[in-house]
């Protein structure tokens, strides 16, 4: 190939990538942010916070019950809302005491704060944690004997049950995972439930009272539909509850709990007849960024990570092997960098638009470097807003939640403590 020729295929690919580099992204605050961190300067806050929008809340509050319309029973998912006065709200606005919790500790204080809560526990607990519950339980109007089923998966965890209920003198709930295609855990044959069956039935402190059959696979895997992994989940549910009526008989609950469902396919049980008769979500009502999902579409990001800016550079610079300008120079988005009051959280920028976490840098939780366009102005002291991926882990990172309503900071919830109430 001629010297001529390999030149001008050079500058072609080279004039090619340099149409493929990022366009411009980065824009200053929406009205809506605007007028929240003049909310967050106002009521004098300066560091970071987990803010939830009441009003978005209550629209998603709204949503859910419209889907679910009283055609199942709803059961709050508290470890997505771990608040007392959060549970408090989204209870009154539901009509629902049915919560699902995670956590020992957070159990002991539902039981305090919520006395009329029926807790049902979201994965099964080491018999110890139990104990613990038990141990801490202050007494009060809440009845663990009524109120509380542990979830129980397998025949050597009922049999722990059991040896703790009859050392306690105490009467307890169980509630059986079952295996509906999600593989973690849980009843997955035949023989395995009869056994747990048998054994609760034997103990005289244990208590049969339904089932959970949590699915959220149906709407992940990348092969099929997710409808039929819906219905063939549906069809195990069934199966598992045909064998325990036989093997129960008229020792069936006439009022079991059968529980399925969680916030990525709450929706997908609009219509149609199904084996349980309860739904289980909490992350759709605040509605982080993993639950951007179709299944969601009508639901609103309603929870933000708030968090001023300390320092605010005009240029880009990675310490060693200064590669700053040449991202800048291909990234139009990393022209400028900001250092936030701490970060490294399970977030994702949000507001400025265009704003992004620097790689080469590395992540920080003491100051965190985000990277933005020349159409980004933010000043220190102003604020950055991420979206928690999650809200579980999240919301607990930041002390008391600012509730935003109406344009200003009205309220402040603490969050669940790690010491039982």
């Amino acid at each position: 190939m001629k010297r001529r020729s390999l030149i001008i295929g050079g500058a072609t690919a080279l004039g090619l990538g340099w149409l493929l580099r990022p366009g411009e992204t980065g824009a200053g605050h929406s009205p809506y942010f605007r007028d929240l961190s003049g909310a967050l300067d106002k009521a004098g806050l300066a560091k970071p916070s987990l803010v939830i929008d009441r009003q978005r809340l209550l629209a998603n509050i709204h949503t859910l019950a419209g889907h679910v319309q009283g055609r199942f029973n709803y059961r709050i998912v508290a470890k997505s809302l771990p608040s007392v006065p959060l549970l408090g709200a989204v209870m009154q606005a539901t009509g629902s005491d049915r919560l699902m919790l995670f956590h020992q500790p957070f159990i002991n204080q539902v039981a305090h704060h919520f006395p009329r809560a029926d807790v049902l526990l979201g994965k099964p607990m080491p018999v110890v944690a139990a104990h613990n519950f038990y141990r801490q339980f202050n007494g009060g109007d809440f009845a663990p004997e009524r109120q509380l089923r542990w979830l129980l998966d397998t025949p050597e965890r009922v049999s722990q049950y059991d040896e703790l209920a009859r050392a306690l003198g105490q009467d307890m709930l169980a509630c059986i995972e079952l295996d509906v295609g999600l593989h973690r855990g849980g009843v997955s044959s035949d023989q395995q439930l009869v056994a747990m069956l048998d054994l609760i039935d034997q103990s005289p402190r244990l208590k049969f009272s339904g089932f959970m059959g949590y699915e959220p696979h149906i709407v992940k895997v990348p092969l099929g539909s997710a409808q039929d992994y819906r219905d063939t989940a549906m069809a195990v549910y069934q199966h598992y509850v045909d064998v325990a009526r036989a093997r129960l008989g008229q020792r069936w609950p006439q009022d079991v709990l059968l529980n399925a469902g969680g916030s990525p396919t709450y929706q997908m049980y609009n219509e149609g007849s199904y084996p349980f008769n309860e739904l289980a979500a909490g992350s759709c009502l605040v509605k982080p960024t993993d639950f951007d999902l179709p299944t969601l579409a009508d639901h609103e990001a309603a929870c933000y990570i708030a968090t001023p800016v300390l320092k605010s550079l005009d240029t880009l610079q990675i310490p060693g092997i200064d590669l700053g300008a040449v991202q800048s120079l291909w990234d139009p988005n990393r022209a400028r960098t900001f250092f936030t009051y701490g970060g490294y959280w399970k977030a994702l920028p949000e507001s400025p638009p265009g704003l992004v976490y620097n790689s080469l840098f590395g992540r920080s939780t003491n100051q965190e470097m985000l990277n933005g366009s020349r159409n980004i102005h933010l000043q220190p002291d102003d604020w950055v807003f991420l979206r928690p991926t999650q809200s579980e882990f999240v919301f607990l990172q930041f002390g008391d939640i600012a509730v935003y309503d109406n344009g200003s900071i009205a309220e402040r919830w603490p969050v669940f403590s790690e010491q039982a109430s």
